[in-house]
């Protein structure tokens, strides 16, 4: 198998917001040498509040059920992705899936997910691809952000590639020509914890946020964390918002609103400040922030650039799009996992194999 051949996987995500499973269907094929993709069919299906209450809480399991709920979510995974298959009418070639990350803490060599490879393959019957992050981590990379690659291939025309999930990361590519990457900071995951507080999933659009009054002692308490002066490359983990940015929100008494009003303003401008620095022409933003109006509002208020926001498809499914692409390039045996981007000693080729057929 070589990249020139067409090639069907269906990427699958779970990200840090926990609104849910993407799980898209994708071809892969190159004309002219550029990479190009076509989405085939793409869902998303929302987590009830039993499944966001484990996977938000499995840190604290003992180790039988820490592994039980990998199996269980990995069978999840697995019937989930024999569903779309079958209702897709194409049987693909991979599926890609990176799981739900649980540890991460590269720091100390590790960073794992949950959702057993070896489960959604069995149940699927189609090989699969996943923890994409271990062997970076062994070659003391952060094992993140893992979506660069797919950027400067897919999505190379745009100056800067914005993930706006749970956590925003960045990808741009220097003056040299190396794609970079790194998490610039916290967004959905410190702002679905005040929505939820006030009975919301979510944020709707920034309306909760609208509503409170901006707090700068907070705000330039948040911007004061060691991490914003980090060296690249970096990285941010659940560790990092409940150990570090908690305990600048727990020594402030606010209400909810004021939380949210301020941290969107906080996100917005650490993100701005990012791409001012690097001197960044536009920005392509995806991801469920990229909905969030309110936070778009402020980032165009702090950013001298030209923000460009793609459909709801793309904006909805690009990283599982892209965790397609990285279990694509596995399967040729290429570079998925860029070391400009992770700090690791060497590029590789990340992800366990787990066939069928």
């Amino acid at each position: 198998m070589s990249l020139s051949d067409k090639y069907t996987v269906v990427g699958v995500m779970s990200g840090t917001s926990l609104d849910g499973l993407d799980l898209v269907i994708c071809e892969f094929s190159t004309f002219n040498g550029e990479v190009h993709y076509k989405i085939i069919n793409a869902e998303t299906i929302p987590y009830d509040s039993v499944q966001k209450n484990k996977l938000r809480s499995t840190h604290y399991l003992n180790v039988e059920n820490y592994f039980l709920l990998h199996h269980q979510f990995g069978k999840f995974i697995g019937k989930q992705a024999k569903r779309i298959i079958k209702s897709s009418g194409i049987t693909p070639n991979a599926i890609a899936s990176h799981g739900h990350t649980i540890f991460h803490q590269p720091q100390k060599g590790y960073s794992t997910q949950i959702g057993c490879g070896a489960t959604i393959a069995a149940i699927s019957g189609i090989t699969t691809v996943c923890d994409f992050r271990s062997m970076d981590v062994a070659l003391n990379g952060q094992g993140a952000p893992l979506v660069p690659i797919g950027d400067k291939l897919l999505f190379g025309n745009y100056s800067s590639c914005l993930n706006l999930g749970g956590i925003a990361n960045i990808s741009f590519d220097n003056q040299d020509g190396k794609r970079i990457a790194f998490d610039i900071t916290v967004v959905n995951m410190a702002l679905n914890f005040f929505a939820e507080k006030l009975g919301f999933d979510y944020d709707k659009n920034g309306e909760l946020a609208r509503q409170g009054n901006f707090n700068n002692e907070l705000f330039e308490a948040l911007n004061n964390l060691p991490y914003y002066q980090q060296a690249r490359a970096k990285s941010i983990g659940r560790e990092w918002f409940e150990n570090d940015f908690m305990r600048i929100l727990e020594e402030f008494k606010l209400s909810h609103y004021d939380y949210l009003n301020t941290l969107t303003k906080h996100s917005a401008y650490q993100i701005a400040e990012t791409l001012n620095q690097n001197h960044l022409k536009n920005v392509f933003i995806t991801g469920g922030g990229a909905f969030n109006s309110y936070f778009i509002e402020n980032l165009k208020n702090y950013y001298k650039g030209e923000i460009i926001i793609p459909n709801s498809e793309v904006i909805n499914f690009k990283e599982a799009v892209i965790f397609a692409f990285l279990g694509y390039l596995r399967l040729t045996n290429q570079i998925n996992t860029l070391n400009s981007v992770t700090g690791a000693s060497e590029n590789s080729v990340g992800g366990a194999v787990y066939y069928r057929g």
